[in-house]
């Protein structure tokens, strides 16, 4: 299995920006798709996600024109940008495919980045 590590997430002020990125242990040609996802208490969202082969970006309306999402084919690496970080943008932030993966039957997640925006 390819292996996707998140890293990049912290505290930043409401208004700050930062940059997550999305580590594949593998060819991230393999996956159709891939985007970030975030959790927040019993909710869950696909923030953003792009068509790895041409690279077709795809928003939710709660962060269009703020976070920014792009893939590094030479790295295997997807990235997150955010900026005009809001209160209500707070989560554990993970990268995955779309759709998500399975393995044996059960979702398949990393351990996410957790990002904090204080106000």
């Amino acid at each position: 299995q390819v292996q996707l590590v998140e890293s990049g997430g912290g505290l930043v002020q409401a208004g700050g920006s930062l940059r997550l990125s999305c580590a594949a242990s593998g060819n991230i040609f393999l996956f159709n798709a891939m985007g970030w996802y975030r959790q927040a208490p019993g909710q869950r969202e696909l923030v953003a996600h792009i068509i790895i082969s041409g690279g077709r970006t795809t928003y939710a309306d709660s962060v269009k024109g703020r976070f920014t999402i792009s893939r590094d084919l030479a790295k295997n690496t997807v990235y997150l940008q955010m900026n005009s970080l809001k209160p209500e943008d707070p989560a554990v932030y993970y990268c995955n495919t779309v759709p998500v993966r399975r393995v044996d039957g059960v979702d398949y997640w990393g351990k996410g980045t957790l990002v904090t925006v204080s106000s």
